[in-house]
């Protein structure tokens, strides 16, 4: 028969667990919200993004979630301060740079926006995925300090941010169809705002 201290403890772990549950889920979702903004901004400017450009900015985003909290885990606690420093810069000069590329390809005719590429692959799609996981580098190692399990932690982030870019991909083309010929211009401003937001929250936690 169990004391009433042994149910009590039982109890109490119970709580931390769901409390625990809790925490990682309003981080996975925070984490992937640039990832979705960034999506909707493609999805809009592009007029819609075919099954494999989809599953390559999930699949990318969806990694790079999952990658940076481990190597944010593995760093440790001193190593993370000094990159934090940096981190939000690198993150709004990358965002810039596709945005405001986006927006100027926004004014060209269709030969050369074709001849322009697409930002779902190659070099644009890594600068995307890096400039979208920043914040997901200082959170793998406060999540160590709540003792939640990293790999676990990762998992769910990782594929928190892969559903929500697939879900971005579905809202994107409705703003593409409301701003008509202008899509490309507001997609790359999103860009460029998301950078701004990134690197005014950080200036503002300073």
């Amino acid at each position: 028969m169990s004391s009433p201290c042994g149910k009590y403890v039982s109890g109490s772990a119970i709580i931390e667990n769901l409390m625990n549950i809790l925490i990682l889920a309003g981080i996975a979702l925070a984490l992937a919200v640039d990832a979705f903004a960034v999506t909707v901004g493609l999805a809009c400017a592009l007029s819609g993004l075919s099954r494999r450009q989809v599953f390559r900015l999930a699949f990318h985003f969806g990694l790079f979630q999952f990658l940076m909290p481990v190597i944010g885990w593995f760093i440790g606690e001193n190593l993370l301060k000094l990159i934090s420093n940096y981190d939000h810069w690198v993150a709004f000069g990358l965002l810039l740079f596709v945005g405001l590329r986006m927006v100027r390809q926004s004014f060209r005719d269709d030969d050369e926006k074709y001849r322009a590429g697409d930002p779902t692959r190659g070099w644009s799609l890594l600068v995307l995925a890096l400039a979208t996981s920043q914040d997901a580098l200082a959170a793998g190692f406060g999540l160590v300090v709540l003792g939640i399990n990293i790999w676990v932690s990762a998992l769910v982030i990782g594929l928190t941010a892969f559903s929500l870019t697939w879900v971005a991909s579905r809202v994107g083309p409705l703003m593409g169809r409301v701003f008509g010929r202008r899509a490309e211009l507001v997609g790359g401003l999103v860009l460029v705002l998301i950078g701004v937001k990134i690197l005014l929250d950080h200036m503002g936690k300073g």
